[in-house]
């Protein structure tokens, strides 16, 4: 039986915190930047976490 691949997709775009949460990027900060706050921005910079509902289906493409 072969070893069952992790979607390279996914492996670029989440990460797995210490405490064991799935951990990913925010969407809508590549363009049109000048109408958006400067804290908004900011904040879309920082990590934010998998929703749970989620959490199985990452899991399932990261082969966790």
């Amino acid at each position: 039986m072969p070893k069952v691949k992790t979607k390279s997709s996914a492996k670029k775009r989440f990460k797995l915190s210490g405490s064991g949460k799935i951990r990913r990027k925010h969407a809508f900060k590549s363009h049109i930047l000048t109408k958006k706050s400067t804290k908004r921005k900011r904040n879309l910079t920082k990590m934010g976490v998998v929703h749970e509902s989620d959490e199985g289906r990452v899991k399932d493409m990261l082969r966790i």
